[in-house]
């Protein structure tokens, strides 16, 4: 539910005298007094409310058996509900397959909706969320409020005090109003400050209960029906927990302080503060936000602010926003993105955020085989599940969107074309996972709306890329050693990527404006040179230092080669040299010139120098001399390059220079190691 609805221009100003006049002593919460409109939920479907203190009371936590155990007692609602639901949709869908017949679906598309829309409104809470309502057009006309007389009196019952006593005004009427309650604009008495208080419809955990109860059968008879791997019941009670959660607003206020805690630091993002003085179960009070919907205004840099954000609360602490619909996403008049609205949230556990890290990973480098795996890990798959067949149906259902480039994978796509692989494998959809999709789901619905072509995936896979890069963790540690080599073999062009696009992971607005114009090869080696000499890229240092001593190695016994040819062909009937180098040295070299020209900034060179040089095949007996004499051509250029980066090295914090001056010791060392287990093994064996 939005509790805001922001526009333009502040929704209600203060006057001096407040114009509602307060009353004295509570009135009943719910009947149909004169000149007091009842809403259409309730005249449609109030009949759920008739339950007695002690059965709504043990409604406040979700518990499928103690549902049950209610309405088992209560057949006449529970038969009263399916026909009620049945007849009306099944009217509507008579009437939509009606218009598909007679060819007019099209025209008849907005009437239909706002039908549709009345039936949501008058069936109940359960079925009216936001976010589906705005992928139906259907918000053009708010969700039927209940009266002001009944929200003041569960106030003034959940606070124990008198409206007069806890705000000096109010507004009249609700700002907003949606499927579990609605939100007035006040001022406390005591401090002045400007709040939106937040009041829950009363019954709505009765009304809501019962549709849940119905959902679950249904759920367990379509499991049955289609053979489904998925617990289908798990999934409902997965989003009926978080809607159960989202109704006590003193959980709301809780998640609310908590994602303030973690995500309110963040630039450029705003988190109201929850006034918890006066929050209850029903009755919540948090700081007045003013802007617009971020959908509205078009702001990309708040989008990518968004993404960051996003990918904080998903991949880094794992408590995220499970409901980010337009509705709950503002553009302060600050320029700021604000959140609000925090019923449902949700945790993603550890290994699944590394098991959804590692997933991205394989996706993008397009390593279907291990992508495979990680949807096991994920739970999406049985253990059991033939590995073979699956990467070979995944290959065919990701190859073409990921030859597109990172930068223009579709998160909605990639959903779209997975669904008949899905399907046909079996896969299990966990409970946890429903939430983290939608999640996403929304975040590239609104992201859209500012750019056509704005990719979620791919403006998150940079902050991806720098995790992966620079984190402690275990895990992740080994799945980067797992990307970087194969067969042993170093695989340069996957740090290359991972390097590039970690330099992405930015948030500036003057960045984001102009897509980040190409960066110069000095700000580049600038970049990977800092990133590689602090703590946390001291793990990719290691691998670089590695790879440069084995190709240093490397072109020593190209050099030796060399000069060892050059002699043979002056002396007479000395026949040919033998090569020093094996197939493995012929790999380090290449690494290693790959390597030079990356950090060089000449990586628009290294196409043209393999092209021309013939490089690149190992089979190739030519290949070590080629390599080396390329070298040697591009060496003033290269040479020159290079002088110009190290005249970065002044521009480094001391503590950087101290690292680096560290790092011929370590380089040399490792130099010695390699040539003297080389001798030994040369000689011995």
């Amino acid at each position: 539910m939005a509790p805001l609805l922001l526009t333009s221009s502040p929704i209600h100003s203060f006057p001096a005298t407040p114009k509602l006049s307060f009353r004295s002593k509570p009135r009943p919460i719910i009947r149909a007094a004169a000149g007091l409109e009842v809403d259409s939920f309730t005249k449609k479907s109030g009949y759920l409310f008739q339950l007695s203190a002690f059965e709504a009371e043990s409604l406040l936590d979700y518990s499928p058996s103690r549902i049950a155990a209610i309405y088992r007692r209560k057949p006449l609602i529970l038969l009263r509900r399916l026909i009620q639901i049945s007849t009306t949709f099944g009217k509507w869908f008579g009437i939509r397959y009606i218009d598909n017949l007679m060819e007019r679906s099209d025209q008849m598309f907005k009437v239909r909706a706002a039908e549709l829309r009345k039936i949501l409104v008058e069936l109940g809470p359960d079925l009216i969320q936001p976010s589906y309502l705005d992928e139906l057009s259907l918000l053009q006309d708010r969700i039927t409020p209940f009266s002001t007389e009944v929200a003041l009196d569960t106030i003034e019952k959940e606070l124990g005090l008198q409206i007069d006593e806890l705000f000096s005004e109010i507004s009249p009427e609700p700002v907003a109003a949606a499927s579990l309650g609605q939100v007035y604009q006040a001022r406390l008495r005591r401090s002045g400050q400007v709040v939106a208080v937040k009041v829950q419809r009363p019954g709505v955990q009765a009304a809501i209960s019962l549709d849940i109860l119905i959902l679950r059968f249904l759920a367990g008879v379509v499991k049955k029906a289609g053979k489904f791997n998925t617990d289908l019941q798990a999934v409902i009670d997965e989003w009926a927990s978080s809607l159960f959660r989202e109704m006590d607003y003193r959980k709301e206020a809780d998640n609310g302080l908590k994602f303030r805690r973690l995500y309110g630091g963040i630039k450029d993002v705003f988190v109201p503060n929850i006034n918890m003085e006066h929050t209850t179960r029903r009755v919540l009070v948090m700081e007045w936000v003013e802007g617009q919907k971020l959908s509205e205004v078009k702001d990309l840099y708040l989008v990518e602010v968004g993404v960051y954000c996003s990918f904080n609360q998903l991949l880094e602490n794992g408590f995220y926003h499970a409901d980010p619909h337009p509705g709950n996403l503002f553009r302060t008049y600050d320029g700021k993105l604000a959140y609000i609205d925090f019923g449902m949230m949700g945790e993603f556990k550890q290994e699944f955020r590394e098991g959804f890290i590692e997933a991205c990973l394989h996706l993008v480098n397009r390593d279907f085989d291990a992508l495979s795996k990680d949807f096991v890990t994920l739970g999406l798959l049985p253990p059991t599940a033939e590995k073979e067949a699956v990467t070979k149906a995944l290959t065919g259902v990701f190859q073409d969107a990921v030859a597109k480039g990172v930068q223009n994978i579709s998160f909605g796509d990639l959903l779209g074309n997975l669904g008949t692989t899905m399907y046909k494998f079996k896969f299990q959809i966990p409970s946890y996972f429903s939430l983290v999709i939608r999640s996403l789901a929304v975040l590239e619905g609104i992201a859209i709306s500012s750019d056509p072509n704005y990719k979620v995936l791919g403006s998150t896979y940079p902050w991806i890329a720098k995790k992966v890069l620079t984190d402690s963790s275990p895990q992740l540690k080994s799945s980067l050693q797992a990307l970087l080599y194969k067969d042993g073999a170093f695989r340069i062009d996957r740090l290359e990527s991972l390097l590039t696009e970690s330099l992405r992971a930015r948030t500036e607005k003057a960045l984001v404006k102009i897509q980040r114009e190409e960066a110069n090869s000095r700000m580049v080696f600038k970049e990977i040179l800092s990133f590689t000499l602090t703590e946390k890229g001291s793990f990719v240092r290691e691998i670089l230092i590695e790879e440069f001593a084995k190709g240093l190695d490397a072109l020593g016994l190209a050099t030796l080669d060399s000069l060892t040819s050059a002699a043979t062909t002056r002396i007479p009937f000395t026949g040919s040299s033998v090569s020093f180098m094996s197939k493995e040295d012929m790999i380090n070299l290449r690494t290693f010139h790959r390597l030079m020209f990356l950090l060089a900034g000449l990586e628009s060179n290294k196409k043209s120098f393999e092209e021309v040089n013939g490089v690149g095949n190992p089979n190739n007996n030519q290949s070590a001399y080629l390599e080396e004499s390329s070298l040697l051509s591009y060496q003033p250029a290269l040479v020159s390059e290079i002088l110009a980066m190290l005249s970065i090295i002044p521009e480094l914090p001391p503590e950087l220079q101290q690292q680096l001056l560290r790092l011929p010791a370590d380089l040399a060392r490792r130099l010695i190691s390699r040539a003297s287990a080389r001798t030994i093994q040369r000689i011995f064996l």
